[in-house]
C-alpha cells in the first residue's frame, strides 16, 4: 500500500501520441512474509511478516497512445521506462537487525491503461498501471537473520492513479 502525489509534463507528437514525464514522490510500504522451518520458542508462531518502508522518487518516460474521442470520454494506453531512487534506504541502516535492506536504485518498466473524462474546467483521467523492477535491490548482508535466506528481490506494483488536468 501507499501514496503518492506528482507532477505531470506532456510534448504532443501526433493525434493519437504524446510523451510524458511524470516524476513523482511515493510513500510506500512493502510487506515480506517468512514461514518458519523452526518455530521460535519465545514468540510460538512459526511465520513472521516483516516491513519495509520506504520514500521514492520516481521518474517515469511513457509514451500514450490515444483512441477517439467519443463525446466526452477518450481510452489510451501507456508504456515507457522509470528510474526510482529510495531516499529512505539509508535511513534504515539505523535498526538493520530487524530488517532488510534495500538498495538506493532501481530502474524498470511500466505498461497501463487509462480514461479520460472532459469536464468543462478540467480533465479527470483515472488510470491502471503495472510497474515491474528489473534490478535486484536486494542489499544482502549475512549476519541479518531475514537478510541472508533472500536471494533476490525485485519490485512490482499495481498502481491506480487518478489525473487531474486544467
Amino acid at each position: 500500500a501507499g501514496f503518492q502525489l506528482g507532477l505531470l509534463a506532456t510534448a504532443k507528437l501526433s493525434n493519437r501520441f504524446e510523451l510524458r514525464f511524470n516524476p513523482q514522490l511515493l510513500f510506500t510500504e512493502r510487506n515480506l512474509f517468512y514461514k518458519l522451518k523452526h518455530v521460535d520458542p519465545f514468540e510460538e508462531t512459526d511465520s513472521v511478516t516483516k516491513r519495509v518502508e520506504s520514500v521514492i522518487t520516481t521518474f517515469p518516460l511513457q509514451i500514450k497512445f490515444f483512441s477517439d474521442r467519443i463525446g466526452n470520454f477518450r481510452v489510451y494506453m501507456l508504456g515507457g521506462v522509470k528510474a526510482d531512487i529510495d531516499l529512505a534506504s539509508n535511513a534504515r541502516a539505523k535498526r538493520a537487525e530487524e530488517l532488510v535492506k534495500i538498495q538506493k536504485y532501481d530502474y524498470g518498466f511500466e505498461a497501463g491503461i487509462g480514461f479520460n473524462f472532459y469536464f468543462p474546467t478540467f480533465i479527470l483521467s483515472p488510470e491502471i498501471k503495472i510497474s515491474n523492477g528489473l534490478k535486484n535491490i536486494h542489499s544482502r548482508d549475512e549476519d541479518l537473520k531475514y537478510s541472508n535466506v533472500l536471494d533476490r528481490i525485485t519490485s512490482r506494483m499495481i498502481v491506480f492513479c487518478i489525473h487531474l488536468e486544467g
